[in-house]
């Protein structure tokens, strides 16, 4: 049995860390409701110039670096959006999970994938692996600002917009995680460019009954001019729609965290405070038939 020195150290140590577990998740619980607003704003925008690129895709003959690229170039960026600190659980482990598997998966369709990280988590993971990473932005995860989406969106950009024989890709890929709710973040692969397809001509029609309206669309000045304009906004906004509900996710996951955190330390607080009650009282006990043994073997010499 360990002495109650040792149980004291360790209740204190434990003490500790439940008081910094308990001030993060207060943290992570004032910061929660402002990153889940500003990751719902943004959302609506970013859906509608995303329908509004697939539908023009859809109804429309265009050969746009927008809906394809030459197939022909194995090269694809894939962007990992991480945290920046820690404590927040498997938050960070989960996406570089989903990111190796989407590796994987390229590499087994005879891809080459090029790596982009956002996060000092994720930065430092694939640094310490020796992995070749082709971009890295780090600061303000659980905050992103429009300043760090317009760097990464103009470096993603370039490389889709390079022609192959100097290096460009043919396919974007993100991974991040997506805030359902205060429990639920669900670690997501998002193909933003080129821009998938989704017919809605099928289950849909059949089941109305009533074919689908083809709309018609009249470019001014220039069809080429407008998807120029159209491919940065797109690209910016989708971007900057994924870093913020996953700054949405990592706070919600650190708060979850901690507060685990801070349950488990007091329960091992309290499990350790009746251990160290256990001992003392074993020494006590020891110590009292010391005295009696003791009292006893005088009281026999003076008879």
């Amino acid at each position: 049995m360990a002495s109650q020195l040792a149980y004291k150290a360790r209740i204190a140590s434990t003490s500790s860390l439940e008081k910094i577990f308990n001030a993060q998740e207060m943290i992570a619980s004032s910061r929660i409701a402002k990153a889940r607003n500003v990751a719902l704003a943004a959302k609506p925008y970013s859906d509608a110039i995303f329908d509004a690129v697939q539908a023009l895709a859809q109804h429309t003959h265009i050969s746009h670096p927008i809906v394809r690229k030459d197939e022909d170039n194995p090269r694809v960026a894939v962007l990992a959006l991480t945290a920046d600190r820690g404590m927040a659980g498997a938050y960070t482990s989960s996406i570089i999970r989903e990111t190796e598997s989407l590796l994987a998966k390229l590499d087994d369709k005879g891809k080459k994938p090029e790596l982009y990280v956002y996060g000092r988590r994720g930065v430092t993971y694939y640094k310490y692996r020796g992995r070749d990473v082709r971009g890295t932005w780090e600061g303000n995860s659980d905050a992103p600002g429009v300043e760090v989406a317009e760097e990464i969106s103009k470096a993603l950009l370039d490389a889709y917009m390079k022609p192959a024989d100097e290096g460009g890709v043919s396919e974007l890929y993100v991974v991040f995680t997506e805030f359902v709710n205060m429990v639920v973040q669900k670690v997501r692969i998002l193909r933003m460019l080129p821009v998938e397809i989704v017919s809605v001509e099928g289950e849909q029609a059949e089941a109305s009954g009533v074919p689908e309206a083809q709309p018609l669309y009249t470019f001014e000045p220039s069809r080429d001019e407008v998807l120029d304009r159209v491919l940065p906004k797109y690209v910016q906004s989708r971007i900057h729609e994924c870093l913020l509900t996953s700054a949405a996710s990592e706070t919600a996951s650190r708060q979850n965290a901690m507060h685990t955190a801070t349950d488990n330390a007091r329960n091992l607080i309290d499990e350790l405070t009746r251990k160290l009650n256990a001992t003392r009282q074993a020494a006590i006990t020891q110590e009292l038939t010391e005295i009696i043994g003791s009292a006893d073997a005088l009281n026999n010499e003076k008879e």
